[in-house]
């Protein structure tokens, strides 16, 4: 089975069962501070889970686009990959969870004609927040699951969100695919990380809502909302050992082969694997129609972080210079039929690794001084944990090739140490992602309701003072402030900011309603509506209109009145990258 066979048969299977086909959103989510990209197909769709009507209705369906690195270390082993494609059906208060185990099983059996016996699924064991989940675990049983492929977990593994500190949130039921390999023991179970189970679809049941204070409490709309690994299924119909050896990567693996001179074979694959995962990975970032730059920052850093990864194990394997933005040209010609943007905005994706690559280039020089310099001097034959951390840190060296660098030398390292830095570091980096992401899609606070509708207003009225080149290029609401990115090639000079206050809070000083509109992207953008992410909503939207300012495709949700945001206040604008510049503004009694 191909890659596009296996998209469109789960999108028909779901189409010709009442859903609606959707397309992929943005890598780079949409006024969602909670989280740098999306890392699952329920991000865009959070107000709906909520209990906003969908312009398309209660049944969807969608192949996402996803990015994870939670677990980056893990990547070159067989399944995992921090971009990655999600195969997703949703009920948003429709079906629940009977129906929606029938149609896994009945796609998984009848339509991929995986043996039943060959699949094992878990459900939520139950705890002081939630019960034991019989009612998914019957369902199993009723379709002919033995109790013995049924097995009760606790949350950290049968428990699905919030994607950020508060939200919908719920159950899971995870089904995984037995590779026929031995068991590592007799505990071995879908639990167990040994390879013998794989997990492929996870079906959530948002029937809880977790808030700021940890309380769970139903929701009086239940959810589904399902994902299908969709490299994972591809490597089990095709009977390979990796994702790696399925169609998606093995073009990119033929071209590092010829770049570096090296096999796919050990003791380079895991090397092969990580350039092709983060390069493919990058491309999709950078070629997203929202694209961001690598930078020391928020996306940017974790861009960067991807490119330099690859860029060293390239260089370990003697590629030449410029390898990645040839590789990044493989990634694109594989998906540009799937996802155009990324053929749309291939120079921009050549140019800014071509541009990484130099500007890292010299990095990894001065880091080479830098450890030259600190393994000359090193003591009693072993270099401090500190020392390799800052390398790390600082320089961008991996804890192998220090280790590599150092035995050159008879000299090792505290690699005991380095982890418990290691450790440290990855914790600040989380308390302080928790403090700086707090919010999100799944607030819905009348704050950040009213700083959604601001945000129509501004860029309104930047349209009006500079020109209609300018388009929204980003948001990042939270319940304190707004801000957002926006085209526009020079500095925005102060009176022109004091006009484009001035409009916003005449909008408001008025008191006009906001109305709101369903109809087709073709009406809407024949009455004059914008919105660059209009293809994310489908072929029916939601267009919000405030009197003679604003008519924007957004999906919601907004206040009611202008008056209800008092006063508008620019705080600062400045520029984030070559063309887009950055406006942060508050609303209300922040605004006097």
């Amino acid at each position: 089975m191909t890659a596009n066979e296996l998209r469109q048969l789960f999108i028909n299977f779901f189409i010709e069962r009442g859903h609606k086909h959707i397309p992929s959103a943005s890598l780079i989510p949409e006024n969602d501070p909670s989280v740098l990209f999306t890392t699952a197909g329920m991000h865009p769709l959070v107000p709906y889970l909520l209990g906003e009507r969908h312009p398309l209705g209660k049944r969807l369906v969608d192949c996402q686009k996803c990015l994870r690195t939670d677990d980056i270390d893990e990547v070159g082993n067989t399944t995992h990959l921090t971009f990655f494609e999600m195969l997703g059906n949703w009920s948003l208060g429709d079906y629940f969870k009977k129906e929606s185990i029938g149609f896994s099983h009945e796609f998984l059996t009848k339509y991929l004609k995986i043996p039943q016996d060959k699949i094992s699924v878990t459900c939520f064991a139950g705890d002081d927040d939630a019960p034991r989940d019989d009612e998914a675990a019957d369902a199993w049983r009723e379709l002919g699951y033995p109790d013995e492929r049924i097995y009760f977990y606790p949350k950290k593994e049968n428990w699905w969100g919030p994607a950020g500190q508060t939200g919908p949130c719920g159950p899971d039921t995870e089904i995984f695919y037995d590779t026929g390999a031995e068991k590592c023991g007799p505990d071995c179970q879908p639990s167990c990380s040994c390879g013998k189970y794989v997990e492929i679809w996870n079906n959530v049941f948002m029937q809880y809502s977790k808030d700021d204070k940890g309380k769970f409490t139903l929701l009086s709309q239940k959810n589904v909302d399902t994902g299908l690994g969709f490299e994972r299924t591809l490597c089990v119909m095709n009977n390979v050992a990796s994702v790696f050896d399925t169609e998606l990567f093995v073009p990119i693996i033929k071209k590092i082969e010829e770049l570096t001179g090296t096999k796919y074979a050990e003791p380079n694959v895991r090397a092969h694997r990580i350039i092709a995962d983060h390069l493919r990975a990058a491309t999709f970032v950078l070629g997203d129609d929202k694209g961001v730059s690598p930078s020391n920052t928020d996306q940017g850093y974790i861009l960067r972080r991807l490119i330099r990864r690859a860029y060293r194990y390239l260089t370990q394997l003697g590629a030449p210079d410029r390898s990645m933005s040839v590789i990044a040209r493989i990634v694109i010609e594989n998906y540009k039929d799937i996802y155009p943007e990324l053929e749309r905005n291939q120079e921009f994706v050549i140019k800014q690794l071509d541009r990484e690559e130099e500007l890292f280039g010299r990095t990894l020089e001065s880091g080479m001084k830098i450890a030259t310099k600190e393994l000359d001097f090193v003591q009693n034959g072993k270099l401090a944990a500190a020392k390799a951390f800052k390398l790390y840190d600082t320089y961008g060296f991996p804890l192998e090739f220090t280790q590599e660098l150092a035995a050159e030398r008879g000299i090792t390292i505290d690699i005991d140490g380095f982890h418990r830095l290691y450790a440290e570091h990855q914790e600040k980096s989380r308390v302080g992602a928790q403090q700086k992401f707090k919010g999100g899609l799944a607030d819905n606070s009348e704050e950040t309701t009213k700083l959604h509708t601001a945000a129509h207003l501004l860029q309104a009225a930047l349209r009006r003072v500079l020109g209609d080149s300018v388009f929204q290029k980003g948001s990042n609401i939270t319940a304190e402030r707004l801000r957002f990115d926006f085209s526009f090639d020079r500095r925005v000079e102060p009176d022109e900011l004091a006009k484009v206050e001035c409009i916003v809070n005449d909008a408001i000083a008025l008191g006009i309603p906001v109305g709101c509109a369903e109809m087709s992207v073709q009406d809407a953008k024949a009455a004059g509506a914008i919105g660059i992410f209009d293809d994310k909503y489908g072929d029916n939207v939601k267009v919000y209109t405030i009197g003679d300012y604003s008519k924007e495709i957004c999906g919601g949700p907004h206040a009611a009145n202008t008056a209800d945001l008092i006063r508008f206040k620019i705080k600062k604008e400045e520029s984030i990258a070559a063309g887009v510049r950055r406006i942060k503004a508050v609303i209300g009694d922040a605004a006097k």
